[in-house]
């Protein structure tokens, strides 16, 4: 039977928005992760059959499929097509369970996953504002009441439906940036990062949006975004952000042909459909789907990604399933790192995978949720670990 391998996977560091990856073209950013991808796993990339990226903004610089052009810029040959998806922040983990598919069926034997999002070059939004009229129709108005959609009112509706306080919130998001700065400090990143270079020369290496100088107070102190009320601030969410994550998704056998030691196989890939309105609670339904699909139970999980988009998401999927929360995020998420929309999933998957091979997990499982009430969530296995957790 066959199965779904990754053999490797890095991502750019995280630029902050108009930081250090500001003056770098997404197509040029996508195409630099592709060539240390290639490098890394010393691959021809005649041998790539597909790339599917993810990139949720697809309008100006990130227009015109993104994937092939990223595919060009890198300097693949002609013969390599690519493709660009849009499943919201989820972007780029549906591109890995895309790629996954694809090869478990026989219609290719190599394809790379990831995406790519410059939040500095094309502003959040750009791609619902590039044309006349709104997103949201007359009859899906009428549908849900006239509400339209808001992640920010989603994350205010999560944190008052599990009693997650301003203070939590608060104290969580403080936690992801010492788990980040702790992850620098110990060198945990350097595997995965692959340094960019922009127009003028300057390399850029390191991850830009962990504060080191954050306090409970600071955060006290910021006004909530959404709602004069609420408790979702600026420092409880996630970074607008820049940066691109890839993997390399193969079968077991061309793996060991080429003489490459897979991090993980993909054990179990799924996504799920949500209330659009409350619209980031698909988190949940998306754990529990994918543990009743593998077969595993919550304490097989040895390590768990769960996309900090808010820290109401977290702390709701905490509450819900249990989760040790030693175990979530252990690198620190999205507050801290940052959160560039379509390549997030690729990102979560990259420091996940590095984190599995560093610790001997074997399993993991990441989970984001997406804009209009849907999320992923996928389990990798470690093959080289028999029946440890």
């Amino acid at each position: 039977m066959r199965d779904a391998v990754i053999v490797e996977a890095v991502r750019s560091p995280i630029g902050r928005r108009t930081g250090g990856l500001g003056g770098v073209h997404p197509v040029d950013l996508s195409a630099a992760v592709l060539n240390a991808l290639a490098e890394r796993c010393s691959i021809d990339p005649a041998l790539i059959e597909d790339v599917i990226w993810g990139c949720v903004a697809q309008v100006g610089e990130q227009a015109g499929n993104v994937a092939r052009n990223a595919v060009l810029s890198a300097g693949w040959p002609e013969s390599v097509p690519g493709t660009t998806v849009d499943r919201q922040c989820g972007s780029s983990q549906q591109a890995i369970h895309f790629a996954a598919a694809s090869v478990i069926s026989g219609q290719c034997e190599a394809v790379v996953a990831g995406g790519v999002e410059s939040m500095s070059r094309i502003p959040m939004g750009s791609a619902r504002r590039a044309g006349p009229g709104t997103p949201s129709s007359s009859r899906l108005l009428q549908r849900y009441d006239g509400v339209e959609f808001s992640q920010g009112i989603g994350a205010e509706i999560l944190a008052r439906r599990y009693d997650l306080s301003r203070a939590w919130l608060d104290e969580y998001s403080l936690e992801s940036h010492h788990r980040a700065a702790r992850a620098v400090d110990q060198d945990r990143f350097v595997r995965e990062i692959a340094t960019i270079e922009d127009p003028d020369g300057s390399v850029f290496s390191t991850d830009e949006g962990i504060r080191r100088d954050s306090n409970t107070e600071k955060l006290a102190a910021l006004k909530p975004a959404f709602d004069p009320n609420g408790r979702i601030t600026a420092g409880n969410s996630s970074q607008i952000s820049d940066g691109a994550a890839a993997v390399l998704v193969t079968t077991s056998e061309l793996a060991r042909s080429l003489g490459l030691t897979p991090l993980a196989r993909i054990h179990t890939a799924t996504v799920v459909g949500d209330d659009p309105v409350a619209m980031l609670a698909g988190p949940i339904p998306a754990t529990a789907k994918a543990l009743k699909l593998a077969g595993l139970g919550l304490d097989d999980i040895g390590a768990f990604e769960v996309n900090e988009a808010f820290a109401s998401v977290v702390g709701a999927w905490l509450k819900e399933t249990g989760a040790p929360r030693k175990l979530v995020n252990p690198s620190g998420g999205a507050i801290a790192l940052g959160h560039p929309l379509g390549g997030s999933g690729a990102r979560l998957a990259t420091t996940l995978l590095h984190h599995m091979q560093a610790e001997s997990i074997r399993y993991g499982l990441q989970t984001m949720c997406e804009a209009g009430g849907m999320a992923n969530a996928v389990i990798f296995e470690n093959l080289g670990l028999g029946t440890q957790k």
